[in-house]
């Protein structure tokens, strides 16, 4: 595998290869049976979690990716690459960093979200939506002193050249689940942000908004390597949102076949646990009915507790819609700094 910094900065041959990393830590030795057993347990359960998600390519397959531009803007770098992470088509990424940076610098994944803005994508990370905050997450996170990814996902962005419908169904024909190759591609942009040379894979975190915040809370679950979650306005229960007669609230990439056989909400965010999650919701938002967050807070309390650390796991909650408030955000921060 050729290392990444061959391929980095800009001034060399900016092509890189990446193998494929595993991404459930193998246990140490000398843990605790009862602790064993637990983290036994949840691996077994994020095996099947990952195969309800059609038939995605190899975990393991080499990736590579192409810087095609750098430029500096509102105080941080920002890189543009052209990501290779499934072998079908190319997902265009930004990627951000502190100008004066030395040392490994903790990582963040940034989740685009939905919102029909179908040609947005990852330019949400640089210039914002009208339901975030007004800083974007690109300036806030480098200011941080972080380096964060974003990708465009399936549908989106540079990649939005099918509707949603029609590759969800395309999809389905080929045995494939539309959310199943979105989270592959998170899962390949993970390994993609861990082998840069300027970010610590020890310091790693993901968070979003809406389909955003879904990614983040599905891809700490099926990812160990993320220490830090933070997820907005889509922490949604699944029978509570049947129960409400509101499915069609949600895009038809939400959906995944079989899923409520064997996992609920609270379930999946269960295997985040005992890693530090931060929740924050609207009490107006009909995308996270209160009954359904009121269940899963209720779960991931006693799940938190009985893993020894109650304090990894908050949710907050605002009197408003589907949006991100000025509290919230600096409550982010915070649990940022504090975690990470």
């Amino acid at each position: 595998m050729r290392r990444f910094m061959d391929a980095y900065p800009l001034a060399r041959r900016d092509i890189l290869t990446l193998a494929g990393l595993a991404s459930i830590s193998p246990l140490a030795a000398d843990v605790a049976e009862p602790q064993n057993r637990a983290a036994a347990h949840s691996d077994t359960r994020r095996r099947e979690l990952y195969a309800l998600l059609g038939e995605l390519p190899a975990r393991s397959r080499p990736i590579s990716g192409k810087k095609r531009s750098e430029e500096e803007r509102d105080g941080y770098l920002l890189e543009t690459w052209d990501l290779d992470l499934s072998g079908i088509e190319s997902a265009r990424a930004y990627a951000a960093r502190p100008k004066a940076a030395g040392a490994r610098l903790p990582g963040v994944l940034f989740n685009h979200s939905h919102g029909g803005g179908y040609k947005i994508g990852k330019l949400e990370f640089v210039d914002g939506r009208s339901y975030l905050q007004p800083v974007p997450y690109a300036r806030e996170l480098t200011g941080l002193g972080y380096v964060a990814l974003a990708i465009d996902h399936w549908v989106f962005g540079e990649r939005s050249h099918t509707s949603e419908p029609d590759m969800f169904k395309e999809m389905l024909w080929k045995g494939q689940v539309l959310w199943g190759m979105m989270v592959y591609d998170s899962l390949r942009a993970m390994d993609f942000l861990v082998q840069r040379p300027d970010v610590d894979p020890a310091r790693i975190a993901t968070l979003g908004i809406s389909m955003g915040s879904t990614m983040a809370w599905w891809l700490a679950a099926l990812d160990e390597r993320v220490k830090v979650t933070v997820d907005l306005c889509c922490l949604t229960d699944f029978q509570t949102l049947i129960a409400k007669k509101n499915l069609s609230a949600h895009g038809v990439y939400y959906f995944v076949p079989g899923l409520l056989k064997h996992f609920t909400t609270a379930q999946i965010n269960a295997l985040i646990a005992p890693r530090a999650h931060l929740g924050l919701a609207g009490l107006q938002d009909k995308l996270t009915p209160v009954e359904g967050l009121d269940l899963i807070d209720a779960e991931l309390k006693k799940v938190y507790a009985e893993q020894g650390h109650p304090e990894r796991w908050k949710l907050l909650r605002y009197d408003v819609g589907h949006q991100e408030t000025a509290e919230g955000r600096q409550e982010i921060v915070k649990f940022l700094k504090q975690n990470l």
